[in-house]
């Protein structure tokens, strides 16, 4: 069962929706009771980086992913900021995110070939999967997702980058460490490709 992560942030219907007609059992947990029997995790997210934190802190349901995912290794999907919150530290705020991708969340003022491009990168962009990425069976060619967001994540380990896409350069939208994944782009507004993504994920 696919346990989605109601903290305040994000779209659970649209995903509780595609899910449905995927026919995948899918839903909302917004308690640590609410997590028990998860075999899949989806962590959604919009905003800022520390807000994001600090909700989930205050939804009392870290402890329990924690647990789920470091101890468990329950897979987990963190989408937009809840890719970002993967990360252990963001330039857009001072809170720790949760460390389970080494790596940090960078604004792309911070790079030269980005910084006069408009902010935030919004709309739809073409995505290169890594080759043998288990996210993007099926979307190996002629992938597109729509993004909206002002930073991105930089993984420590290359490796763990599982697709890139650009914006003034090239960068990972897609990360995959273990049973944790994440991607940057908003796969419940992607139609077919975002479809297939989570269908993916919920196969793994």
């Amino acid at each position: 069962m696919i346990h989605i992560v109601d903290y305040g942030l994000g779209n659970i219907q649209a995903f509780l929706t595609m899910f449905k007609r995927l026919g995948v059992e899918a839903v909302r947990a917004q308690s640590a009771v609410d997590l028990e029997g998860a075999t899949k995790l989806i962590l959604p997210g919009v905003g800022a980086f520390d807000h994001a934190m600090q909700l989930l802190d205050r939804s009392g349901m870290r402890p329990t992913l924690e647990a789920q995912v470091r101890d468990d290794g329950v897979p987990v999907l963190g989408i937009c900021v809840g890719m970002q919150i993967l990360a252990a530290t963001s330039e857009e705020g001072r809170l720790s995110g949760l460390g389970w991708v080494r790596g940090r969340v960078r604004s792309f003022r911070s790079e030269q070939c980005s910084a006069s491009l408009p902010l935030p990168h919004m709309g739809w962009n073409d995505v290169q999967p890594k080759s043998g990425s288990p996210l993007f069976v099926g979307l190996e060619a002629e992938a597109r997702f729509y993004f909206l967001h002002s930073y991105f994540f930089e993984c420590d380990d290359p490796s763990h980058v599982a697709a890139t896409t650009s914006y003034g350069f090239d960068f990972g939208c897609a990360v995959s460490a273990g049973n944790v994944h994440g991607v940057q782009f908003h796969p419940e507004k992607s139609h077919h490709f975002g479809a297939q993504l989570l269908k993916n994920f919920a196969e793994l």
